[in-house]
């Protein structure tokens, strides 16, 4: 038996401490990828910095189930939820509906560029109507508590709408109905020609844009997002921002954040990291989810590059890849991949 962490799944009980937290860095919100099996796997390297929920639209959240999209243990605090919709009465329920489950942030997706997002009329797109977003903040900061941050995640620009004005009025327009912290995504989105991967990488980076709209709204949060995979990227964005969104630099590299609470958030006394403990820690989180009935490969697909660059790394995968899928597998798995790991040092 794996000794089991003193932690649970979070129930519907009301907000903790929404107020309590940094944004000088936080982990961005990646469908299929930013769930609740990451987060802890996540939160096991960094204590402080801030976690995003995949996007949840709306109607997942009113009309499915709830419970299978908010549910997330207290170790992953502070942890924000992710909303995508456009119906201000609905995304008020939502955000209603993210409180009582205790997260600490809600924020509205102004910034997918896929089609079927864009098709339904929400993320990306809704750069075009600013008055909308604007109603629907309203409407969502409404429904919280006083003090929860209802706060926004979009681009630079959409399509032809890519000048920096149009960019200060959508800005302006949403901070006018209370939103009080933008998340920008230095690349404008092209919502016809380009896939949602292509608008990560084809639309050029333009951090100084993100710049200028924080010196032009001093009072405003503003947070860069894109193109960042090291401490030292997050750094320099912080000389002229308000804090730095990584992607997919942090899935690709989680070990990238074991500094993070010391460089970033000047925690002189941050617990050194150990990566053979975050293991152990992932076997016994893996113990309690199994008794649940997850699958062992839905956890273990996360913790895939958590020894990359060190010696070990490709053992470590190649024994979760083979044998996590295995129907009698369960959480030795992973100590044996550990094991594997034990063996090249």
């Amino acid at each position: 038996m794996i000794d089991s962490l003193q932690t649970r799944t979070t129930t519907p009980k009301g907000p903790l401490s929404f107020a309590g937290f940094d944004r000088r860095l936080s982990v961005a919100p990646m469908m299929d990828w930013t769930d609740r099996h990451d987060r802890y796997f996540l939160r096991l390297i960094s204590r402080r910095t801030l976690l995003y929920t995949e996007m949840v639209t709306t109607g997942a959240l009113l009309h499915g189930d709830a419970a299978r999209h908010l549910s997330f243990d207290p170790a992953e605090h502070p942890v924000a939820l992710q909303l995508g919709g456009n119906d201000p009465r609905a995304l008020a329920d939502a955000a209603r509906l993210g409180t009582a489950w205790g997260y600490d942030e809600v924020n509205l997706n102004v910034g997918c560029p896929s089609d079927r997002v864009s098709s339904g009329r929400f993320g990306a797109c809704l750069m075009a109507e600013p008055a909308l977003v604007a109603e629907c903040v309203a409407a969502m900061t409404g429904a919280v508590p006083e003090g929860l941050p209802v706060t926004v995640k979009h681009r630079i620009g959409i399509d032809d709408l890519d000048g920096y004005d149009h960019l200060c009025r959508f800005v302006d327009t949403v901070a006018g109905a209370g939103c009080r912290v933008f998340v920008v995504h230095a690349r404008k989105a092209w919502l016809s020609g380009l896939s949602p991967r292509e608008n990560r990488e084809i639309p050029p980076l333009r951090p100084a844009v993100v710049r200028r709209l924080k010196a032009d709204f001093p009072a405003l949060t503003i947070i860069h997002n894109g193109g960042v995979r090291d401490l030292a990227t997050v750094a320099e964005h912080l000389r002229h921002v308000d804090g730095v969104m990584v992607g997919r630099g942090v899935y690709e590299t989680p070990w990238i954040l074991a500094e993070a609470d010391r460089v970033i958030f000047g925690e002189a006394d941050a617990p050194t990291r150990d990566r053979a403990g975050v293991a152990r820690a992932m076997a016994a989180y893996a113990e309690r989810r199994m008794g649940e009935g997850v699958p062992l490969q839905a956890i273990t697909r996360h913790i895939l590059p958590l020894f990359h660059g060190v010696p070990g790394a490709r053992a470590w995968r190649r024994h979760l890849s083979e044998q996590a899928h295995r129907p009698d597998a369960g959480p030795e798995v992973i100590l044996e991949a550990l094991a594997q790991v034990d063996r090249v040092h």
